[in-house]
């Protein structure tokens, strides 16, 4: 079993910037894709970025490339989602997602282990 927890969500002005993070267990974090999906009200679940488990395949929606950036740091088995340039549409909750397996990939269904995610509101 794998334990998923985000962390750094609030609320922020558009332009503005956060960085979430996420850390999961485990002692093989070296072999996990990582990805954060999001969620709006009354909205299903899309994906927002991934990051392979070698860290250097990333793969971006196209609503955020340009915007958004995905990174890891194997030391403190966490990955981080920077968010720039932030819009009224960027408010959702925020769900980091292991894939127990290499690639970076975009759909819920390839995520083996989840988190409660964090909230991300963007004022106008």
């Amino acid at each position: 079993q794998v334990q998923v927890v985000e962390s750094g969500g609030g609320l922020v002005q558009a332009g503005g910037s956060l960085r979430l993070s996420c850390g999961a267990s485990g002692r093989t974090f070296s072999t996990y894709a990582m990805g954060w999906f999001r969620q709006a009200p009354g909205k299903e679940r899309e994906f927002v970025a991934a990051i392979s488990w070698g860290g250097g395949v990333t793969e971006y929606a196209d609503s955020v490339k340009g915007r958004f950036t995905i990174s890891r740091d194997y030391a403190k088995n966490a990955v981080y989602l920077q968010l720039n340039s932030l819009k009224p549409d960027d408010t959702a909750v925020y769900y980091c997602a292991v894939r127990t397996g290499a690639g970076a990939r975009t759909r819920t269904s390839d995520y083996d282990y989840w988190g409660q995610g964090t909230q991300v509101t963007v004022s106008s």
